[in-house]
């Protein structure tokens, strides 16, 4: 009769036994479906954040391990800028004005688009022609032409001459840091453009052109990158008065030109219309 009871006990912390096994593994199992159930959500609300705030106008592109940003390319058609013409009054065209060389605002339009320019200089070393671009460049020929009607020119002399490269002149002070007192825009070439004969527009920084001008006098000049808006060719006087005026470089090189090694005066400029 004890024999029985203890297996009957022997055999109720069995089952017992196996009941807390079997408990504990199925925790174990629910525990398990939890974690891996939080881990997905975690997932699936990550990918649903960063597909949501993700930029359509760039991609992301992975190479070698290095993340870079490559910017979605939008054609934009090119938009020609008009010349922006200044206020103050143009000269009279026959020449009857007192000379000016103080300004407060670049020119109004004082050229017809319909014709053609052409610039007579007539220096200590000889004269010379320009033909003026004004297709090409008419706000700069305006300029041109407007500061030349007032006798801006006449009677200044050219501050720097460079062996190969340039003569420039237009600055009243002969100081390379005079001008008309304002300011206008670039009109510039593409690259290759530039030649010896060349007319272009001296500066200190994109579009701060004032009467400052350059003369190509050497292939060393035509190399210039385009960043001097072209306005003129020299038509006549190449190989003399030019010649002469560029055979008076500074042989310091450290001079950079300034001042000539001889003195070159801009005598009297008048413009030609036709």
């Amino acid at each position: 009769m004890g024999t029985d009871k203890r297996e009957r006990q022997k055999r109720n912390r069995d089952v017992r036994r196996d009941e807390v096994t079997r408990s504990e593994q199925q925790s174990k199992v629910r525990r398990r479906g939890l974690q891996i159930g939080i881990v997905v959500l975690i997932v699936v609300v990550i990918v649903a954040i960063v597909s949501f705030t993700s930029d359509d106008s760039n991609d992301v592109a992975v190479d070698n391990g290095a993340v870079t940003e490559t910017p979605v390319t939008v054609a934009t058609p090119a938009v020609a800028v008009p010349f922006v013409y200044g206020t103050s009054e143009c000269p009279p065209a026959d020449g009857s004005t007192e000379q000016r060389r103080e300004f407060t605002d670049a020119h109004q339009l004082c050229i017809d688009p319909a014709k053609t320019y052409t610039a007579e200089f007539d220096t200590t070393q000889g004269s010379f022609s320009v033909r003026l671009l004004s297709d090409r460049a008419p706000g700069t020929v305006n300029n041109f032409v407007a500061l030349t009607r007032w006798k801006y020119f006449d009677g200044t002399k050219c501050h720097r001459v460079i062996e190969d490269f340039v003569v420039q002149c237009g600055d009243p002070t002969a100081t390379g840091t005079g001008g008309p007192g304002y300011s206008f825009a670039d009109e510039l070439p593409v690259a290759g453009e530039y030649k010896i004969g060349s007319l272009a527009m001296a500066n200190s920084g994109a579009n701060t052109n004032g009467s400052q001008f350059f003369v190509i006098t050497g292939e060393n000049g035509a190399t210039l990158p385009p960043n001097y808006t072209l306005f003129g060719e020299v038509t006549v006087g190449l190989d003399t008065a030019v010649k002469a005026m560029a055979a008076l470089f500074n042989p310091d090189s450290a001079a950079n030109g300034v001042p000539p090694a001889g003195e070159i005066i801009l005598k009297k400029v008048t413009i030609n219309e036709s």
